[in-house]
């Protein structure tokens, strides 16, 4: 078993514990009202737009998500939450040392000796939900669930959706797709983005996501036979039939079931919540891997965490 695997199975308790920390550091996360801003760097900073679209859903104040190295410098913020998986990612260092004495700061961090937590004003490890892949699983998730856990979703009630997501079979067969598009609407538009680069990542292959409204404006044009649609969250009208006509396949997560267009594929009881789809995602990427003779352990170019020379 890929070390991947092992850590795609543990989500489950991950969030269990993220819901248990999330009433300990509640001090240091954003308070309502606040303006707040979140940065990462690639999948972290995805979990970012998750968080920001869902605090604004819930009337907690503005957000805003930034990758580190585009942060705006000129704006100012009440607090600035950094995700970070190593803590030693060159552009979150940096935008912490510039914001130091300046703006209240918060990490959440997998590694509690990273130079991360030195220069941040509050920091919150979750060591339990570090990974020794690459590619980022579980840490990512159980971040979004901590922050998810502070604005009151019920997130221990989330973790048996996740407990399904993780045995159920995959909703369609990584050998027969060639491309696939993932797409969101608000809050999941960052969860459609992070499964596009899970595929990128861990199988080389071809992914792209895009907010689903904005899907017909452009994007339906490179849907086809042995290519997928896999959708998060709640749909734009009409939208399945649209990917129908094209003949691609379509997936989306319901609360009574998951439905595949132009296949048969279906479970007594299946994911509702779409953090939990993303972790079907997470293993589609990895069984892609697999499929196309590739370890989803060693993805090519990449490094568990980027450090620029100075």
């Amino acid at each position: 078993m890929a070390y991947v695997d092992a850590e795609i199975a543990s989500q489950p308790d991950c969030w269990r514990e993220a819901a248990r920390l999330a009433e300990v550091v509640r001090g240091d996360l954003p308070r309502p009202g606040e303006r707040v801003a979140v940065v990462g760097c690639g999948t972290s900073w995805f979990m970012a737009m998750a968080y920001a679209a869902r605090r604004e859903q819930a009337g907690q104040g503005e957000t805003d998500a930034f990758q580190a190295s585009e942060f705006p410098a000129g704006r100012r913020y009440d607090r600035l939450i950094a995700i970070t998986r190593s803590g030693t990612t060159t552009e979150v260092l940096d935008l912490l040392a510039a914001l130091r004495g300046h703006t209240p700061t918060t990490v959440i961090v997998g590694d509690p000796a990273s130079p991360a937590v030195d220069l941040a004003t509050a920091t919150v490890t979750m060591p339990f939900a570090d990974e020794r892949s690459v590619v980022q699983t579980r840490f990512a998730t159980t971040a979004l669930a901590l922050l998810r856990a502070q604005l009151g979703d019920p997130v221990t009630a989330l973790a048996a959706d996740a407990e399904v997501a993780v045995r159920s079979p995959l909703p369609i067969d990584p050998a027969t797709i060639e491309q696939a598009t993932f797409l969101g609407r608000g809050w999941t538009i960052g969860l459609a983005q992070e499964a596009a680069l899970k595929c990128r990542e861990a199988a080389t292959f071809w992914a792209e996501a895009y907010p689903a409204m904005d899907y017909r404006h452009g994007p339906i044009s490179v849907a086809a036979p042995g290519r997928l649609v896999w959708a998060f969250g709640e749909l734009p009208d009409g939208l399945p039939e649209d990917v129908a006509a094209t003949g691609a396949a379509f997936v989306h997560s319901r609360t009574h079931g998951w439905r595949t267009v132009l296949g048969s594929w279906s479970a007594g009881r299946t994911p509702v919540d779409p953090m939990a789809d993303l972790i079907l995602a997470q293993r589609f990427a990895v069984a892609l891997a697999t499929s196309r003779g590739l370890d989803p352990d060693a993805p090519r170019h990449l490094t568990r965490s980027v450090v620029l020379a100075p």
